[in-house]
């Protein structure tokens, strides 16, 4: 199942103007929701590194997240993730994010792995830490915020079809191997 909100853009917002979401009354921006730059100019989402969950149920396939027009990368399909908050650690930055974005329940998931990617930045090095999770049973996402235009289960064999986040669609051949040995 697809879910698929109306309209969530935050107002102001477009591809072009990737900022972060305005916040609610009382609410503090954490210090890790910040761009860091490489020498070249490219940008990347999070002070402290970022991390993102890839769901994975047996039965169902991963979980995919079609990301917001406006967000970094709008209009192509990875998975819930962002900015890691000053201290933590990836998988608490994935649970939290995936549960913020996607409703993924942390009590029934189970850690498998942990894969990283690490960029050379202007002021040292940016990580982003993929940590894949295996699902106990079926569950229903929720679109909890606006970053998602959809979510759906997706079968692996079926991943490649879809218009993939750059940074995901580089990592996913390896993520995939990850993911077949642990379905032996």
């Amino acid at each position: 199942m697809t879910q698929t909100p109306k309209d969530r853009s935050p107002e102001g917002w477009s591809a072009d103007n990737p900022v972060p979401p305005p916040l609610p009354p009382g609410h503090l921006r954490d210090p890790g929701d910040a761009w860091v730059y490489s020498a070249s100019g490219n940008k990347y989402w999070g002070a402290f590194g970022a991390a993102g969950l890839l769901v994975w149920h047996r039965q169902h396939g991963i979980l995919l997240q079609h990301r917001a027009q406006w967000s970094h990368n709008g209009g192509t399909w990875g998975i819930p993730g962002g900015a890691r908050r000053q201290g933590e650690s990836a998988v608490v930055g994935a649970l939290r994010e995936a549960h913020e974005e996607a409703g993924v329940p942390e009590e029934r998931v189970t850690v498998l792995h942990e894969f990283v990617v690490t960029i050379p930045v202007v002021e040292g090095e940016w990580t982003y830490t993929t940590v894949i999770v295996e699902a106990h049973d079926h569950f229903e996402p929720s679109m909890n915020d606006g970053e998602s235009l959809a979510l759906a289960w997706v079968a692996v064999d079926d991943v490649d079809a879809r218009e993939l986040h750059p940074g995901f669609a580089a990592s996913w051949p390896a993520l995939r191997e990850i993911l077949a040995s642990h379905s032996r």
